[in-house]
């Protein structure tokens, strides 16, 4: 009986990891139907999964659509394509078809057509992510440039705290002229029990005492951190760390900094209820905009103590947002594989299925809205993994289709056979290398 928590864990970190995957996948593939259709040429086979096919059915066009019992990927075979993979083309099909069916066919369709269908996959999970992102931002809305209270967040009765409604004008007797001044300030100022604010209560102004603006509130936690392994969640209010109280987030990490990964025993608020945890921060390489800093964290980010208020956002914007945030995973990640390449962060900052499955696992833990965003996050990666120059890869035939417009001609089966177990090797090598940082590190 003492088992079944830890198999019902596992249960449910397979099931977020199939359906984050599944979501990606069926996506991606979709691309590669969608434009392969429009551009004339005609898909055989839309699975999701590999092994025995659980459930199939045909459409008016011919494709055969499929569910498959291994749920850890998805193909589309086209007309004329030797294997799901596309690596060559059956000879014996082509050779039966007339010029029109030819054309049909994946090898026999033009440049352009088989170009754009190849690039569609990714593409369609760059579109995914950002219209999660920009759903995301419709639906919670985006805070307004003034520093107005929203809403004030679940504190312990003992903490004061500010209204509804009211406007902060200045804390400390520092001028407040946007919501970006809070931050700024509390970063400058040293944490108290208590701070003098000036506001604009029903258009009365006035000063208040309430809480320091940046209390040490978890306001979101990382997936595979310190904060996960110990039990902390979202709306925590951390009291004491080895028996100290502290005032402000700042606090916090000087005890994280100052413990060099020896473990902090918290006392944490939460609902109502205060809690005793230990953690052990870890050592987790940093981006910082100019590279990466080491350094040691427990996996978790600070708020304010009330909600700002929020305005709707309109549609561009929404997709800017978006637009924005793929852009950044993109160049982050590419950054931190570069960094990873020469040395001057660990390896272990690449992680593998099983790393990828504990972080679904842990996002979809904190809620429903957690999960989405991690899925437009990992849909980003895929689609960026795609684009690498490896042969199997869709970038690897991407790089083909170059090949061909240059010189005018395909490579041959014999070197594209050749370049497709290349490709697989390396890709293979790159999972195990993955595989063993999830399990070593």
């Amino acid at each position: 009986m003492d088992l079944l928590p830890a198999f019902g864990n596992l249960g449910f970190t397979l099931l977020a990891f199939v359906v984050a995957l599944s979501i990606i996948v069926a996506i991606h593939e979709y691309g590669h139907y969608i434009v392969g259709r429009w551009s004339g040429i005609h898909a055989e086979v839309f699975s999701i999964g590999f092994g025995p096919v659980l459930f199939s059915r045909v459409d008016k066009r011919g494709t055969r659509w499929q569910l498959a019992a291994l749920p850890f990927g998805g193909y589309v075979k086209f007309l004329g394509d030797a294997n799901a993979a596309s690596a060559g083309a059956d000879g014996a099909v082509l050779d039966a078809l007339d010029p029109v069916e030819r054309r049909r066919s994946m090898p026999g369709a033009p440049l352009w057509a088989r170009a754009l269908t190849v690039a569609a996959g990714p593409v369609f999970n760059f579109i995914l992510s950002i219209a999660i992102f920009a759903g995301i931002v419709i639906v919670s809305g985006q805070a307004v440039e003034e520093a107005r209270v929203g809403a004030p967040k679940a504190l312990p009765a003992e903490v004061v705290t500010l209204e509804q409604g009211d406007l902060i004008t200045a804390i400390e007797g520092e001028p407040v002229e946007a919501l970006a001044d809070v931050f700024e300030l509390a970063r400058a100022l040293d944490p108290a029990a208590l701070v003098t604010y000036d506001i604009l209560r029903d258009e009365q102004a006035m000063q208040v005492d309430a809480a320091f603006p940046l209390l040490p509130i978890v306001q979101s936690v990382a997936p595979q951190s310190a904060a996960i392994a110990a039990g902390i969640e979202e709306g925590d209010v951390i009291l004491t760390v080895d028996g100290t109280p502290i005032h402000g987030f700042s606090q916090l990490r000087s005890f994280v900094d100052a413990s060099e990964g020896a473990p902090l025993a918290l006392e944490v608020w939460r609902a109502g209820e205060v809690l005793n945890l230990t953690l052990s921060p870890r050592q987790t390489d940093l981006p910082t905009g100019d590279g990466f800093e080491t350094r040691w964290l427990i996996g978790i980010t600070g708020g304010l103590i009330f909600e700002p208020e929020t305005q709707s956002v309109g549609p561009w914007e929404a997709v800017s947002f978006g637009f924005n945030q793929v852009t950044f995973i993109i160049e982050s990640s590419l950054d931190g594989l570069w960094h990873i390449i020469t040395g001057a962060i660990s390896s272990c900052n690449l992680q593998g299925p099983i790393g990828i499955a504990e972080t679904s696992g842990a996002a979809a833990s904190q809620g429903l809205d957690n999960f989405i965003w991690f899925i437009a996050v990992l849909s980003t990666a895929v689609g960026l993994l795609n684009l690498f120059p490896i042969p199997v890869l869709d970038g690897g035939h991407l790089v083909f289709h170059a090949y061909e417009a240059v010189t005018g001609k395909p490579p041959s089966d014999k070197v594209l056979r050749a370049f497709m177990s290349v490709g697989l090797f390396m890709l293979l090598s790159l999972m195990l290398f993955a595989l063993t940082n999830d399990i070593w590190c």
